[in-house]
């Protein structure tokens, strides 16, 4: 037993050896950097606007922005799949094929990240505290009823907590009823069944662009509904007070638009905290788009999924669900799910709450295709029940990491004079690279974001969001700080300093 005791001892010893000597190239790295660049900002173009709107960013510690490749990581191919000629499959139907080959941005970047993750053994990443619910012995325990062939909606003791959830954390006027709560096996299978059920083949759907990028396969692959983009201008512009402000006559003259196009819109998309901007509307932006929605007869897919990483204490969060009396009810239904603020994106677990029967018999149809097992239910119940912990522990410690990593992340991109919205909810910084495109067209910034890839690190470019203006790049800070550092100086060593000395 001592030897064992002994030999244990010398191997945390050197594991903390290796881990010192990592953390000190670490440091090496960002003191060559910081060298480099003071000896450069000499030879920059000094004529920069000094007038620029700081966005705040947030997040737990889930995420991807330094997610940093290691060394062994492919190399970025030359054309991105979308870029290349679609080899027809005679196997597979049109539709078949049209999935096969689709293949986005936000895609390709996620699959070389995932395909070669960096990985630091001495200071494993851990998404949740220790003292995390489900790491209790109790959620090892599954009752019989939890094993067979469940209500497609959820269980109704699911349904009941995440009404009582929801109706806490979204601060409803009146407790939401459980029976008007879908659960499903993520966000993406509710766009893609919100989609099937609200618009047939030939309809669309209007979003504000910037917007996550995936919504576009989340409502198309399956149901080919098309989206009709509503443009939103880093430049304000008219009545803005903002860069890339959302107003009604942005969502009139979009419509109006469509209408010439002869498309037939159904609905109209809000991410609320908005996913890249990281903007939380008010009550008063929140009615007056549900007021317009209600004039021109639209559903109104309303997704919180960031409604708990509002990280600014002087921000708050406004959900729908909040609104006293909603313009349009039976027209409404709000999404939310456990992937990000609770760092579980492979539970696959997605909510939507609305208050028309119609739909939620419709979803439950499709729920066969897109349930939650059993077990996992059981879990959740116990999770969102746990609220000591998580008023306590969880969601306090949860606002801190973001602020910390938030407060890092804009302080370096000000050291940069790199333009960025400020804003207080969200994982993700919406920054403007435009300078360092060689000409400010969306191919400099694809070559950009290819350049940031080959260098093992992963952003996302403005195009995968729909943007109108070149340029702009999401970056997740949603990273213990010395992952943060890493990855920032490994980008500026290798890109910025290169391309511009």
């Amino acid at each position: 037993m001592q030897q064992e005791a002994r030999a244990e001892e010398r191997r945390e010893q050197q594991e903390e050896r290796r881990a010192k000597q990592e953390r000190d190239h670490e440091f090496r790295l960002m003191s060559m950097l910081t060298r480099v660049l003071s000896s450069s900002r000499g030879t920059e173009d000094q004529s920069a606007s000094t007038s620029r709107e700081t966005f705040p960013v947030p997040s737990t510690s889930q995420t991807l922005l330094s997610c940093l490749l290691p060394n062994s990581a492919k190399t970025v191919p030359s054309m991105l799949w979308g870029d290349q000629t679609a080899q027809y499959s005679p196997y597979l139907s049109r539709r078949g094929n049209s999935m096969r080959l689709h293949q986005g941005i936000l895609q390709e970047g996620y699959n070389q990240y995932h395909a070669n993750k960096h990985d630091e053994n001495s200071n494993p990443h851990v998404s949740l505290p220790r003292s995390c619910t489900l790491m209790r012995p109790d959620m090892l325990h599954i009752e019989p009823a939890f094993l067979q062939y469940p209500d497609w909606k959820g269980h109704s003791v699911l349904q009941e907590e995440v009404a009582k959830f929801l109706s806490d954390y979204c601060r409803s006027p009146k407790p939401l009823k459980p029976e008007n709560v879908v659960v499903m096996n993520g966000c993406g299978a509710v766009f893609s069944a919100l989609a099937a059920t609200l618009c047939d083949s030939e309809d669309a759907i209007l979003i504000p662009s910037p917007f996550y990028g995936v919504i576009t396969e989340d409502v198309g692959l399956y149901s080919t509904v098309k989206l009709h983009h509503v443009p939103l201008y880093s430049q304000p512009t008219g009545s803005d007070v903002r860069p890339f402000q959302l107003t009604v006559e942005k969502l009139e003259n979009s419509l109006k638009e469509a209408k010439k196009e002869g498309l037939n819109i159904k609905a109209l998309i809000l991410l609320n905290p908005h996913n890249p901007l990281g903007d939380v509307y008010s009550s008063e932006e929140l009615i007056s788009f549900l007021q317009f929605a209600k004039m021109h007869k639209l559903h109104v897919i309303v997704d919180e999924i960031y409604m708990l990483s509002v990280f600014n204490e002087t921000d708050t969060f406004c959900s729908v669900l909040s609104l006293d009396g909603l313009p349009d009810p039976q027209r409404t239904h709000v999404m939310w799910g456990v992937s990000k603020e609770f760092a579980m994106a492979g539970i696959r677990l997605g909510m939507v709450y609305s208050e028309n029967g119609d739909l939620v018999q419709a979803l439950d149809q499709l729920g066969y295709f897109h349930g939650v097992p059993g077990p996992t239910q059981y879990q959740m119940v116990q999770l969102l029940r746990d609220r000591d912990w998580l008023n306590s522990e969880f969601l306090p410690e949860n606002r801190h990491r973001l602020r910390e990593a938030h407060s890092f992340m804009i302080e370096e991109l000000k050291k940069l004079d790199i333009p960025f919205l400020h804003r207080s909810a969200g994982f993700f910084i919406w920054a403007d690279l435009s300078k360092y495109l060689k000409e400010k067209t969306f191919a400099e910034e694809l070559s950009l974001w290819r350049c940031f890839l080959k260098h093992k690190v992963l952003l996302s470019c403005g195009q995968a969001f729909s943007c109108v203006s070149p340029g702009w790049f999401r970056i997740i800070f949603t990273d213990r700080l010395h992952k943060l550092q890493l990855g920032l100086s490994i980008t500026l060593i290798h890109i910025s300093v290169p391309v511009f000395l």
